[in-house]
Parts: C-alpha cells; sequence; structure tokens
C-alpha cells in the first residue's frame, strides 16, 4: 500500500515541494520582472569590461596550448620551464592581433579604393548616357521606335546618387563623432578586459583547480559532477572547433590564393587572406568574402569577377562537403539549420563575437542535450524491460 511505503512518501513529499516552489518562483518572477530585468542588467553592465577579457583568453588559450606544447622541448630547465608561459601567451597575441591587422591594413585601403572606382564608374556613365540619349536617331537603330518611348532624365539619377553619398558619407562622419566621444571608455574597458585575458591565462590551472575546490565544497555533488561536465563538453567543444575552423581557414585561404593566381586573377594574395579570415565565421563568413573579393575584382574586369564568384562557390562546396567535416570532426557536427540559427542570435547579441562563438555554443548544447536524450532513453527502455517482469513474479 501507499501509505505503507516510505520511500514512496519521501519521493511524492520532494514531488510536491518541487512543485510548490516552482510555481511560488515562476509567480515572484512573473510579478518582478522589471526588478530582476533592472537587477540582471546592473551585473552585466558591472562586469561588462571583464566579458571581452574572457573572450579574448578563451581565444587565445587555442594557439597557447599550442605553443606551449612545442616551446622548449628539447634540454629543458627549470628557467625554459618559468619562460615558458610568458613567452606563449605573447605569441599568441602577436599571431592573433597580427592576423586581423594584416588584413584590415591590406583590404580596407584596396576596398575603398574599389568603392571609389565603382562610384566614379556609375556616375560617368550616367552623363554617357544623357549624352547618347539626346544625340542618337532612333530612327536609324533597331526597335528605335520602342526605344523612344523609354523616358529617363540620367541627370537626375546622377544627382540623386551623388545626393545619396553624400548623405551617407554625413551620416559615417556624425557616427564616427559621435564614436569618438566613447573612446576613452573603450580604451579603458578594452585595457581592463585584456589585462583580465592575460591573467586568465597566466593562472589558468589555478583558477581550475579553485573553482573545482568551490564547486565540491559548495553544491550538491550530483549538481557538481553535472555542472563539471557542462563545463567540460564546453570547453573541449569550443577547442576543437577553434581548432578545425583555424585549420580550414588556412587551407581555404591557400587553395583560393593559388586558384586566382593560376587562373589570373587580380589581388590574389589578399582575397585569399581575407577569404581565410572570413572562413573563421561559418557560413556568414563566406558570402561576406565573396562579395567583397567580387566586388574588388570587379573595378579590373567584370569578366574576372564572375570567374572568381564561379570558383570560389564552387571551392566552397568542396571545402565544406569533403574538408570540414574530416578536420572538424562529428563533436562539432551542427546541422545547418542551427548553426544559422546560432550565428544569427549571436550575432544579434555580441556581434561578430556572437557570430563565432555562437556555433561551439550551439554545438555543445547540442551535444548535451542528446547525450542527456539517449540517456534518458536508455533508462526508460530499461524500466520498460524491467517493469513487466517484475509484474509477472508478483
Amino acid at each position: 500500500m501507499f501509505f505503507d511505503d516510505e520511500k514512496r512518501q519521501k519521493q511524492t513529499a520532494k514531488w510536491i515541494i518541487g512543485i510548490i516552489t516552482s510555481c511560488i518562483l515562476i509567480f515572484l518572477a512573473v510579478r518582478y520582472i522589471s526588478a530582476i530585468a533592472y537587477a540582471v542588467s546592473w551585473v552585466i553592465d558591472l562586469i561588462y569590461p571583464l566579458i571581452p577579457g574572457l573572450v579574448l583568453s578563451l581565444i587565445l588559450n587555442v594557439p597557447l596550448r599550442f605553443m606551449e606544447k612545442h616551446l622548449f622541448t628539447k634540454k629543458p630547465t627549470p628557467r625554459k620551464e618559468k619562460a615558458k608561459r610568458p613567452l606563449a601567451i605573447l605569441l599568441s597575441l602577436i599571431l592573433v592581433i597580427g592576423i586581423f591587422t594584416g588584413i584590415a591594413v591590406l583590404v580596407i585601403p584596396e576596398l575603398v579604393s574599389a568603392v571609389t572606382v565603382v562610384v566614379t564608374s556609375i556616375t560617368n556613365g550616367l552623363e554617357q548616357m544623357a549624352t547618347f540619349e539626346s544625340n542618337v536617331d532612333y530612327s536609324a537603330i533597331p526597335f528605335g521606335d520602342y526605344l523612344s518611348i523609354i523616358d529617363i532624365d540620367w541627370l537626375q539619377l546622377k544627382i540623386e546618387l551623388e545626393g545619396w553619398l553624400k548623405e551617407l558619407g554625413n551620416s559615417i562622419m556624425s557616427n564616427t563623432v559621435n564614436a569618438i566621444g566613447n573612446v576613452v571608455t573603450s580604451v579603458v574597458d578594452g585595457a581592463v578586459g585584456f589585462v583580465f585575458s592575460i591573467y586568465i591565462l597566466a593562472n589558468k590551472e589555478k583558477l581550475k583547480r579553485q573553482v573545482a575546490r568551490l564547486v565540491r565544497v559548495w553544491l550538491p555533488e550530483k549538481f557538481g559532477n553535472m555542472a563539471t561536465h557542462i563545463v567540460s563538453v564546453c570547453s573541449e567543444t569550443f577547442h576543437l572547433f577553434i581548432v578545425g575552423q583555424t585549420t580550414e581557414a588556412v587551407i581555404l585561404g591557400t587553395l583560393c590564393t593559388i586558384g586566382m593566381l593560376i587562373l589570373r586573377i587580380a589581388y590574389a594574395p589578399m582575397i585569399g587572406a581575407l577569404v581565410g579570415v572570413m572562413a573563421l565565421i561559418p557560413y556568414v563568413g563566406a558570402f561576406i568574402s565573396t562579395i567583397v573579393g567580387a566586388f574588388m575584382i570587379l573595378t579590373v574586369s567584370p569578366f574576372k569577377a564572375l570567374i572568381f564568384v564561379i570558383f570560389l562557390l564552387a571551392l566552397q562546396q568542396i571545402e565544406g562537403n569533403l574538408i570540414y567535416p574530416k578536420i572538424v570532426g562529428i563533436k562539432i557536427n551542427l546541422p545547418a539549420m542551427w548553426v544559422l540559427a546560432a550565428i544569427t542570435i549571436g550575432g544579434n547579441l555580441a556581434g561578430p563575437a556572437g557570430m563565432l562563438l555562437g556555433v561551439p555554443a550551439a554545438s555543445a548544447a547540442y551535444s548535451l542535450l542528446r547525450e542527456a536524450t539517449e540517456n534518458r532513453e536508455r533508462k526508460k527502455n530499461t524500466s520498460d524491460t524491467v517493469l513487466p517482469k517484475e509484474t509477472a513474479e508478483k
């Protein structure tokens, strides 16, 4: 009987207490949602300068682990072991900052030049169309009667285009002036985050031991083990993602450069480097590099720009179907729909950094959910096979 089963009574009491507590917490959360939102916003603002440092430390930890493994491998001494971590941190910073700075220095001036050439070509073309329309004899050309019906004010189009470009330039200048007002705050926050990331990398083993100790002492054993497992899965997933994406980016950028040199397309090294860096952002990076590269080549040869688009799309298909699965591995095998969702949500939350970090976060959540589902299925199948046997014995 139920009332004679003490274990079942305790389980039922815990279940009822849990339901009541959940209902009370949900009611309080809904009742004081504005206060909770304000508190969360206050906490985020409080730790905001440290968030970039945490993200930077996660990114730098990938090359840091590689460099520490390969530095001073021959004839290690205590002095070399002591200098290994600072030197690895310095080399990782130089590598990451140097790559993005080099790409920006190479691509941005050429992109500005390409925009200038395209705008000049369009305005000159509109002037030529206006001159052609005023001087052409429609009766002497095929379908001239139909073409004469078309009435387009090419000079007005040119004026409107120049006006739109002027407004765009004024808007950019206004935003730049407003941004300058926040430069001091941004520099201070960036410096704090940078120093924080260095401290994290320099003392990561000690921090790991301290966190493990706090989890072991203050949290229930079951919950602590679950939290430790979640962090472990997220860390491994992020590491595999960064390593895989970086390797894939180097391969894709190299193949793009070699292919463009063979096809004799302009800006081969520069666009190849851009394609490699943009490959760090899944899916969206491919579209950005294709558009920017085609736009730059368009100023030299429209036909070559078309060839570049076809070549890069074919290369991305080969990379996505053959290279990427082999490099990244099955642990990051997230369906395309969820990859796109992760990029969109991450980009809306944290811009480019969110687009980069959204995929490993979604991959970790996907892996954990799949693991929990499989465990629950095994338990359910086990109970379904055991219960009929127990019932038959009764």
